[in-house]
């Protein structure tokens, strides 16, 4: 076919010769390429004497054909051999890596890399938390600005829909505490007690704490995700053009609806993880359903409640400042919003516990232990 890549194979007493003929062009070749790649049986040599023009295209088609075969090209001209010279060794499949340094070097300068991002990240969250409060006292100034839709629809979310799941949790693990607890202090005679240690527990630590976690994988991913999203998609910027603070729209509904409902749930939490202790309470100790919630009232100090119910709050902002700060910074592409989801969900984690065993010291040296 003229003006297109042909070739041929001609059998002689030296083998089989690939005798290639036409331009070999990146134009011309794609006819050619698939069937010269699927040539079956042995080629001694891959003749382009024919060949009218070449281009790296063809050059590298006619080497690595070569290579397969482990056949040798002939009449080449002057242009062609140039070409076959560069392309010659560029096929290798010698792994390559990049040269690394020593542990002594490397260690450190990972350490220094990592420091100095958390350095930039500080001032990322102070910057964040300074435009907040700039947006709250705004609002307050503006109260017709206020989106109490907004703060409705994520209260509903953060809140309500989260009951079903926040409670079968924490109705199991009050199960788990009670059980665990009785096995533990039947050893002593005292699983009477079993009513003091589900109920302190769950009302002053666990309820709360894990509310705070679950709330922070559920509601504060979906705040990074969400807001992450419209960043992306450039809806932040938009909004901002058209005179909309994302602080006000976005952000400021979803903190509130963490720590408006945080306190709830964790009560909520509470009360659910005391129910189950007290189903075990009637199936494996014998006390009665109604005397074991009884019990919780006498045995459990009315302070218990209030250290939960005040680090409940803190949390819900923690968790809500989290989500929206890393929802705020996704740039670039779509698996930066996977990332800062994920760190979103982390970084709410680390800092609920870490504040967790700052209140509890600081409770105890009030007397509150």
């Amino acid at each position: 076919m003229t003006g297109l890549a042909e070739y041929e194979v001609v059998e002689g007493e030296g083998g089989s010769t690939l005798v290639l003929t036409g331009p070999y062009l990146v134009s011309t070749i794609g006819a050619a390429d698939d069937d010269l790649r699927g040539i079956d049986g042995a080629i001694a040599r891959v003749d382009i004497s024919g060949v009218t023009e070449i281009d790296t295209t063809g050059a590298w088609l006619a080497c690595t054909i070569s290579t397969e075969h482990d056949a040798e090209i002939h009449g080449a001209d002057e242009r062609a051999q140039r070409l076959l010279e560069a392309i010659s060794g560029l096929g290798g499949e010698e792994k390559l890596s990049a040269p690394r340094l020593p542990f002594w070097s490397r260690v450190p300068e990972a350490m220094g890399e990592k420091m100095f991002n958390a350095r930039t990240g500080i001032i990322g969250v102070v910057s964040f938390l300074g435009a907040l409060l700039i947006s709250c006292g705004s609002l307050l100034r503006n109260p017709s600005r206020f989106r109490m839709v907004a703060l409705v629809r994520q209260v509903e979310y953060v809140g309500v829909s989260a009951l079903p799941i926040i409670g079968l949790m924490s109705f199991l693990i009050g199960v788990v505490i009670a059980q665990q607890g009785a096995v533990q202090l039947a050893q002593f005679g005292a699983e009477t007690l079993t009513v003091n240690l589900v109920g302190r527990i769950t009302l002053r630590e666990l309820g709360v704490l894990m509310t705070a976690i679950m709330v922070a994988g559920r509601s504060g991913s979906a705040f990074a995700a969400e807001i992450g999203t419209m960043k992306l998609t450039e809806e932040i910027d938009a909004m901002r053009t058209i005179g909309i603070s994302p602080m006000e729209a976005l952000v400021i509904p979803r903190i509130m609806a963490a720590v408006v409902m945080m306190p709830l749930l964790g009560f909520y939490a509470s009360c659910m993880a005391i129910l189950g202790g007290a189903v075990i309470g009637e199936t494996m100790l014998g006390i009665p359903f109604w005397t074991f919630l009884s019990r919780i009232q006498e045995v459990v100090p009315t302070y218990d409640l209030w250290v939960g119910l005040i680090k409940a709050p803190v949390f819900g902002l923690i968790v809500g400042l989290a989500g929206c700060y890393n929802g705020m910074q996704v740039k670039g592409n779509s698996e930066e919003v996977g990332r800062r989801t994920t760190m979103s969900v982390v970084s709410a984690i680390f800092a609920v516990i870490v504040l967790d065993a700052f209140f509890a010291v600081f409770f105890t040296e009030l007397g509150w232990g």
